[in-house]
Formats: C-alpha cells, sequence, structure tokens
C-alpha cells in the first residue's frame, strides 16, 4: 500500500484524515460536546460520514489507498496500544462476580444478536458487528472485529451508530434510575457491576459512574469503571474465537458453492483460512507489560505509569483516525440499504443488557 510509485498519493490520504481528527479532538473537547461524553472517535465517524456525503467525489481517488491504509494499519496500532489503558492487577480488584457477570454478558449479548439477526433477517457481518459493540466496549470493539470479520466499512459504520444511540442513552437513563430508587434493591457494589458490565462505551460508563457518585465515596464510579475495563479484556479471547469460527463458516460457504468456476471457488476458498487476529495478541502482551510496569513503578493506577498518558493521547489518535477512515466510506445511501433492522437488533440487544444484565448482576453477587 505504500509501494514507492503510489506512496505519495497514500500519504496524502493519511494526511487528509489525520486533518480530520485533529479537528475531531478539537470539538471533542467544546464543553458541550465533553458533556454528552461524545469522544473523540465518535466525532470523528461524524466528521467521515459528512466528508462521505459531500466532498468525497470531488477529491482524488489516488488518496483512497491512504485512507484504506487508515482503517487497517493504523486500525491494528491502535487496538494492541489500547492495552496500555488496562492491567491484570484490575481485574484483582474487583473480583470474580464482576468477571463472571461480564463473562455472561458477553456471550450471551454476542450469540443472542447473531440467533437474533437471523431472526431478523439482518446481513450476519452487520449483526455480528452490532453485537459485538454491544456486548465488549463499543466502537473499540466494532474497530476490533472488523479485521477480523472484513466487512465493508458501511456495516462497520452501522454497528457503531447504534453503539453511539443506545450506549447515549444509558448513560442519561442509569443515573435517573439510581436517583429514583429504582436500583434501590442493589448494593452500591452491585449498582457499579451493573453499570459496568451493561453501558456500552468506557466513557458512558464513566460518565454514569460519575453522575452516580461525583466523588467515588460509594466506590460506584471506581468499580464501575474496572468492571467495563475486564470486559475491554475479553476483547482479544473474543476475536480468536470468532477468527475461527468465521473460518469455519466460510469453508461451508465455498463447500455449498460447488457450481462456481474453479477460479472463483478458489479464490473464496483462500477467504475461508483462518485468519490469526495477530493484533489481538499484542493487545494482551501490553496488558502484562503495562501489568508489570505498574508493579516496578509502585503505582497504584495506570495513568501514574510513566509516559502512559502520552501513550493513551497517541492510541486514542489513531483510533480516531481509524474511525474517520470508516466514516468516509458510509453514504447515506448505504444506511438506506441497511434499513432499520440493525437499530432493530439492537434496541433488542439493549433490553437485555438494561433487565437482564440487572437481575444477572444480583443473581451472581448474590450468590457469591
Amino acid at each position: 500500500m505504500l509501494e514507492k510509485g503510489n506512496r505519495a498519493n497514500t500519504l496524502h490520504g493519511i494526511l487528509l484524515i489525520a486533518l480530520f481528527s485533529f479537528a475531531a479532538f478539537y470539538i471533542a473537547g467544546i464543553p458541550l460536546i465533553q458533556r454528552l461524553s461524545f469522544s473523540p472517535l465518535i466525532v470523528g465517524i461524524v466528521l467521515g460520514m459528512l466528508y462521505a456525503n459531500s466532498l468525497r467525489n470531488k477529491l482524488p481517488e489516488t488518496w483512497v489507498p491512504g485512507i484504506k491504509f487508515c482503517t487497517k494499519q493504523v486500525l491494528r496500532w491502535g487496538i494492541i496500544l489500547y492495552g496500555f489503558r488496562l492491567t491484570l492487577a484490575q481485574v484483582a480488584a474487583v473480583g470474580i462476580p464482576a468477571v463472571v457477570v461480564d463473562l455472561v454478558v458477553v456471550t450471551v449479548t454476542i450469540l443472542g444478536g447473531v440467533l437474533l439477526g437471523r431472526l431478523l433477517k439482518i446481513d450476519r457481518d452487520t449483526a455480528l458487528m452490532t453485537s459485538t459493540g454491544s456486548a465488549i466496549c463499543g466502537a473499540a470493539a466494532v474497530l476490533g472485529a472488523e479485521p477480523v470479520v472484513k466487512c465493508e466499512g458501511y456495516k462497520t459504520a452501522i454497528a457503531v451508530s447504534t453503539v453511539v444511540i443506545f450506549g447515549t442513552l444509558s448513560m442519561f437513563l442509569y443515573p435517573v434510575m439510581y436517583r429514583t430508587g429504582m436500583l434501590d434493591a442493589m448494593t452500591d457494589t452491585e449498582v457499579a457491576i451493573y453499570t459496568g458490565s451493561t453501558l456500552h462505551e468506557v466513557a458512558h460508563v464513566a460518565g454514569a459512574g460519575n453522575a452516580m457518585d461525583p466523588t467515588d465515596s460509594l466506590g460506584i464510579a471506581g468499580t464501575a469503571t474496572i468492571t467495563k475495563m475486564i470486559r475491554v479484556m475479553m476483547l482479544a479471547p473474543v476475536l480468536v474465537v470468532m477468527s475461527f469460527a468465521l473460518a469455519g463458516r466460510r469453508r461451508r460457504e465455498v463447500a455449498a458453492a460447488g457450481q462456481q468456476t474453479a477460479t472463483e471457488s478458489e479464490r473464496k476458498a483462500g477467504k475461508g483460512r483462518i485468519t490469526i487476529p495477530w493484533f489481538a495478541f499484542g493487545f494482551i502482551a501490553v496488558i502484562c507489560l503495562n501489568s508489570l510496569l505498574q508493579h516496578w513503578c509502585g503505582v497504584e493506577s495506570v495513568r501514574e505509569i510513566p509516559l502512559n498518558g502520552t501513550i493513551e493521547y497517541i492510541d486514542t489518535f489513531l483510533l480516531t483516525m481509524a474511525m474517520t477512515a470508516l466514516g468516509t466510506e458510509t453514504s447515506l445511501d448505504k444506511f438506506r440499504q441497511a434499513g432499520a433492522k440493525p437499530f432493530v437488533l439492537a434496541g433488542l440487544l439493549y433490553v437485555w443488557l438494561v433487565v437482564g444484565g440487572y437481575f444477572l448482576t444480583k443473581w451472581v453477587v448474590g450468590m457469591m
């Protein structure tokens, strides 16, 4: 993609996405946007979509390789560096109940989403991407799954859109439920685990947790965030399992296409080979490294590790570039083509997270 003859045009495309990403960071810093907890990632995909539906056809097509570079290589490095936000100590700090609740939520949401997608007759890739975003960590999970699922960019954008809509709704709903007494049957620990295991984005969890417990005197905000980060850790094993499952599905599709020409079958058979998401292992390795760094530095929080804040900033910028690039491949026509069904699916998964997550948390914590 960065071959000598095409390097200049590719760099033009990367520079375009970088400029959009700088704009996304600036906009995300506006007080109103901050109060809504819209991260630069979300602002970036919106800017990318605005570009896709306005100036996209007026700029050189030779810049497209640079944009695709951002959706592939830049994305993978962003996911790997995301591991610097996590440590193994965070799991031990919360305990087994949070791990169990997170594990059940992730498993049921993904498998249930795929099943509901079939019942609703939704494209399988769209259903899987939407379910993964709802199950783990919102936009970051959707981005992580994209290289494994290998779907069209607009399907990724649709999945991210569902996460933004329902995650933002939850960020306001949970504090209201807490203040009006709807969560009085829960202890503070249960409220925290419930919040961290069912809200979509890390930013949504932080926003809701701080609204319920501004000074963290009850431990809700901190425990909710740690519970959420445990969910984030589950991204890597999910991607590995997903890779093997999708390889099997593609092989079955090739076997069923017995009437195709040899060339076409060979092409699809190539897609059926297992694609190991090496960046997922890089993600795990970085978490382990970060855990060692925290121990060696003798600090309580990952943010106190030297250079951690700088790395997190760079990582957020890389992920913003990837989101923006995906947005540039998403036009309104593709949203109309997908229809309302992906949002119906996301809505059903949202009901499961809010209602099912409540009873699941009560049961698991009560048992332990």
